[in-house]
């Protein structure tokens, strides 16, 4: 295997944090909540990880400062991507035909 998992987005929260961001380009901190069904502070605590490893940026815009925006950042989509191409190696790595 050539592609390593990124420790950061692995687990699940934050991979499906990614991916709809990845889909969605920048989308409110509120949408991700009701998709992943996470209490606030659950959902805070995987945020602040993405965002500490500079993988997601965390925006106020405009004059309603209590919504909070989401969105990729360049490096945060390189991750991502290297991420996803890991789990396919893995999956692409173990099918039916490599274990007969």
């Amino acid at each position: 295997m050539t592609a390593d998992l990124d420790p950061v987005i692995h687990p699940a929260h934050r991979l499906r944090i990614c991916a709809m961001l990845i889909a969605g380009g920048t989308l409110e901190l509120s949408v991700i909540k009701e998709h992943l069904d996470l209490s606030p502070s659950a959902l805070s605590k995987q945020v602040a990880a993405l965002v500490d490893a500079g993988y997601v940026k965390q925006e106020r815009l405009g004059a309603d400062t209590r919504r909070v925006w989401l969105s990729m950042t360049r490096q945060g989509r390189k991750a991502y991507q290297g991420h996803v191409a890991a789990l396919h190696e893995i999956v692409n790595a173990t099918t039916v035909s490599s274990w007969e």
